[in-house]
């Protein structure tokens, strides 16, 4: 930037001093080059990519087509209660047997749920049709559920599917959570 230096006529002859000028810095060019070097890195930056899962859900059935029933065995699924406050039960157990000591509570961490689900495959009758029930209640949050998904990309447990809680393992849950208890449906 430039300046005028205007002289300082006081209309006094004599002897001239020369003044003493105060340094300064002109900043002007700084903040042009800091503008060019903020366009440039936002111009060349790349940005973090969305992570995306890939769900794998069956074709839409054509019209006046109803799906076949689909019956998993007991020895071949195992059923996952997705809780309130960070908690997960299971069990293997139907209506009829399913009680508060057959509805097993377990962590999220390695040495809970994924140890469950490996055991529960192993122990299937016919590991290739093994299948994880996913059941969130109304209280389960959604980081959980995307916990659970991740789980089964980890054990590779390519068969799972997500449903709602059946009211009979509604009342057990509540009543092993410490909810309302209701008793349980005889259907």
């Amino acid at each position: 930037m430039a300046e005028v230096q205007v002289k300082d006529s006081s209309g006094k002859g004599g002897k001239v001093r020369s003044k003493k000028q105060v340094p300064h810095v002109d900043l002007t060019p700084m903040v042009d080059l800091a503008f060019l070097l903020i366009t440039f890195f936002m111009l060349v930056t790349t940005f973090n990519k969305p992570n995306v899962m890939d769900l794998g859900l069956p074709a839409k059935p054509k019209e006046n087509q109803k799906p076949p029933d689909t019956e998993i065995k007991l020895s071949n699924s195992i059923s996952l209660l997705i809780g309130k406050d960070n908690r997960i039960f299971w069990h293997q157990q139907d209506n009829t047997s399913l009680t508060d000591g057959t509805l097993n509570e377990t962590s999220f961490d390695r040495e809970g749920i994924r140890n469950i689900i490996k055991q529960a495959k192993a122990r299937a009758a016919d590991q290739t049709k093994f299948t994880v029930i996913i059941k969130p209640t109304d209280d389960a949050v959604y980081k959980n559920f995307v916990d659970i998904l991740d789980e089964m990309a980890i054990t590779n447990s390519e068969m799972y599917g997500v449903t709602d809680v059946k009211p009979w393992e509604q009342a057990i849950y509540e009543r092993k959570v410490g909810g309302t208890s209701a008793p349980a449906p005889t259907n």
